[in-house]
Parts: structure tokens; C-alpha cells; sequence
């Protein structure tokens, strides 16, 4: 064997030898990353989905407990209104059929002579005198709280005529009672005399009169001449009514 050959095959070793070794090494890293796992960090991901905070509920409900508090507010005003309104509106119907009864009494009355007076002492009276009869059938006294009067009324459709009427206050209440003439001048008693309530909760109630248009009005006393004029003043359930004026003559 020569020199040359020697050479040939130590270095056809060596490369041998290089090859292998680099085949070896990179086994063995391979081997050393698969045992050796990297640790990575989890994430964590926040949700969009957002709640609400403590401050944000305590304004909510705040501002629910003003609207409830504004709608309750405002049915309560709705019923006090309606409440007034349904009083005011039986007041105005209760002083419309009171004052239409009594003017509707007084305008039935009627001034006349009856036999062997003179127009001078007349009194009230519904239709004029009584013909032939020697008994007048006119009649008017007044006091400062009574009115009483003879007038045709009409009780229901079959139930009425010419009766004596006394128009006065009991027990906080306004009265109308009535007699049956039965051929007498003047009424008897009232006091088991018929009556009917025409109001209730009367605080005041006052007769005035004047003897002519232009006279003052005054306390109404029985005067010997018939006036012009009478005035009712009423006050109930602590409110004053309209005077009621009827014209006498």
C-alpha cells in the first residue's frame, strides 16, 4: 500500500466520522426539546357584556320613585277635581230647584180685595178674592226669619191647590210646611202642620223686604201696607246662595 492510498482512506474515515457525529447531535436536541415542554401563559379575555354599577342603580330607581310619585300625585288631583266638580255641580242643581220652587210660589201669588176691604189693607193672595164668600182669602206675614204666605202649589200630579205655606228654618234645615185654608182667614198652629225639606245645612236664613223698588231693604216685620219686594237671604254649608228677590205686587 503507498503513501497515497493511506491518505485516501484516513480521510474517507474522517468525513465518515463527521457525518455521524453530525447525525447524532441533532437526535439528541430533538430528544431534549420533546421532553422539556415551554409553559405559556394563559390569556385571559374580558367579555363585552358590560353590568351596571351600584351608583347607576340607585339613580334609576331615584328617578322611578319621582315618576311614580308625580303619577300618584296627579290621580289624587284628578279625583279631588272630579269630587269638586260633582259638589259644585249638585249645588248648582240643588239652588236651581230651590229657587225655582219658591219663585214658581210666589209668582202664583197674586194681590187682591177681597170683600168689604179696601185695596189699602190687602194682603197677599193666589186668584183674588173669594166671590160671595165674606171670608178673604188674602194672606202675607213676615218675620225676620219665617215667610208665610198663600200661594197655589202643586204636590205631585193629582195633590194640590190653594193652601197657607210657612217657609222657615228647624234644626239647621229649610222648611216648607202647608194647611188647607177650609174656608179659614188665617192658618192655624204649625206645629202639627205637614212639612217638607227643601234644604239642609242651613247656617243663616233672613227676610228681608222694601215698599217699593227704590226703598232700602229691611228686616222684614210685618208692616199694614204689601211690599213691593222680598228678599231671602241663605247661607248653607258655609256658603251664601244668590239672594233670592220675588216681587210681591
Amino acid at each position: 500500500m503507498t503513501d497515497v492510498q493511506a491518505l485516501r482512506i484516513l480521510a474517507r474515515s474522517r468525513s465518515t466520522r463527521l457525518s455521524v457525529g453530525h447525525l447524532i447531535k441533532p437526535s439528541a436536541k430533538s430528544s431534549t426539546k420533546s421532553s422539556v415542554k415551554p409553559f405559556i401563559k394563559p390569556s385571559i379575555k374580558r367579555s363585552s357584556a358590560r353590568g351596571f354599577t351600584l351608583v347607576e342603580v340607585i339613580v334609576a330607581l331615584a328617578i322611578l320613585s319621582l315618576v311614580m310619585l308625580a303619577t300618584v300625585s296627579g290621580f289624587r288631583t284628578l279625583g279631588n277635581t272630579a269630587t269638586t266638580i260633582g259638589r259644585m255641580t249638585d249645588r248648582s242643581d240643588e239652588l236651581r230647584s230651590v229657587s225655582s220652587f219658591l219663585r214658581d210660589a210666589f209668582e202664583n201669588s197674586v194681590t187682591g180685595e177681597g170683600p168689604g176691604e179696601s185695596a189699602s189693607n190687602a194682603s197677599l193672595s193666589f186668584g183674588g178674592n173669594s166671590g160671595s164668600s165674606p171670608v178673604p182669602v188674602r194672606y202675607l206675614k213676615l218675620a225676620p226669619a219665617a215667610v208665610e204666605w198663600r200661594s197655589k202649589v202643586l204636590f205631585g200630579e193629582a195633590y194640590g191647590g190653594s193652601y197657607f205655606l210657612r217657609l222657615a228654618t228647624r234644626e239647621q234645615r229649610l222648611e216648607l210646611q202647608w194647611q188647607d185654608p177650609d174656608g179659614k182667614p188665617e192658618p192655624e198652629e204649625w206645629a202639627s202642620a205637614p212639612s217638607r225639606e227643601v234644604l239642609e245645612g242651613v247656617q243663616q236664613f233672613e227676610v228681608w223686604h222694601r215698599m217699593s223698588p227704590t226703598a232700602p231693604w229691611q228686616q222684614a216685620v210685618q208692616e199694614s201696607e204689601l211690599p213691593s219686594h222680598i228678599k231671602l237671604v241663605i247661607k248653607a254649608n258655609d256658603k251664601f246662595w244668590p239672594d233670592l228677590v220675588m216681587r210681591v205686587q
